[in-house]
């Protein structure tokens, strides 16, 4: 008989198949007859035994090759901030945190605020403020945008 792979558990590698008949089977590690994994989209060549889908076989396409459902490409990180802003008020108000709460990293903004009321609190907030200014600088704008989403 022949169907598609409508899913396999990846911890157990149990899976399921939907056969041209109409109904469904399920199957273990032990009645996939190929090397590698199964794939969700599959098309397969099996025997079947009650629910059971025994001696399961990739079919090849008219290519010769096995036909899987790609899976959907990566989103790409989005961000409504600008790393250069972020680094120009971490250089230019950098102990009032004016660039934490810009990037909505409001807890530690708020800890650098109140930090820099004593004199021994802005011995900590400059430096800090300038490393983050030299941060978002060498930051990607992937990676500025991953660890700095887009609000809402």
């Amino acid at each position: 008989m022949r169907g598609q792979v409508l899913g396999v558990d990846t911890r157990t590698g149990e899976g399921l198949v939907a056969g041209d008949d109409g109904k469904r089977y399920r199957f273990t590690p032990e009645d996939w007859a190929q090397r590698g994994e199964p794939a969700i989209g599959l098309k397969v060549d099996f025997e079947s035994e009650g629910d059971r889908a025994l001696s399961v076989f990739p079919m090849p396409d008219a290519a010769g090759t096995r036909h899987v459902l790609a899976p959907p490409p990566p989103r790409e990180p989005v961000t409504d901030r600008n790393k250069i802003v972020a680094a120009l008020l971490a250089f230019f108000m950098g102990p009032l945190a004016v660039h934490r709460f810009y990037l909505g990293r409001t807890g530690s903004a708020i800890v650098m605020l109140v930090l820099s009321f004593t004199v021994v609190g802005l011995a900590v907030t400059v430096p800090w403020s300038l490393i983050d200014m030299v941060r978002y600088l060498m930051m990607s704008d992937r990676e500025f945008a991953g660890r700095y989403p887009r609000e809402g």
